[in-house]
């Protein structure tokens, strides 16, 4: 499956548009990585704890988006983007989206 950022692909011909397919998931804090956390914002740096969390919530909401693109048939997703969104306090959403497509190589 090709994933792009971008409305084309080189050397691909968009021969079918199916549509839209997204993936999300919705990640909670946990009490032990918010005390660690609460250290690092006292002395700086980056907190690690998040940026994985981040990370495995990146790749899941392209799993998810990637599964519902392949059960349409697809060869690639198109205009890839990603949002997040607060849901409750401490929870937060990772959205992924784009349109999925049918190509041909040129």
């Amino acid at each position: 499956m090709i994933i792009v950022t971008t409305d084309s692909i080189p050397g691909y011909e968009i021969t079918e548009v199916i549509g839209l397919v997204r993936g999300n998931t919705i990640r909670a804090r946990a009490i032990g990585k918010d005390i660690l956390a609460g250290f690092k914002n006292i002395i700086g740096g980056e907190i690690h704890e998040y940026t994985k969390m981040i990370a495995e919530s990146r790749e899941q909401s392209l799993d998810r988006m990637v599964a519902e693109a392949e059960e349409k048939n697809a060869d690639a997703i198109v205009g890839v983007r990603f949002t997040t969104s607060s849901v409750m306090q401490g929870a937060a959403e990772l959205f992924a989206y784009g349109t999925a497509v049918k190509i041909r190589k040129n």
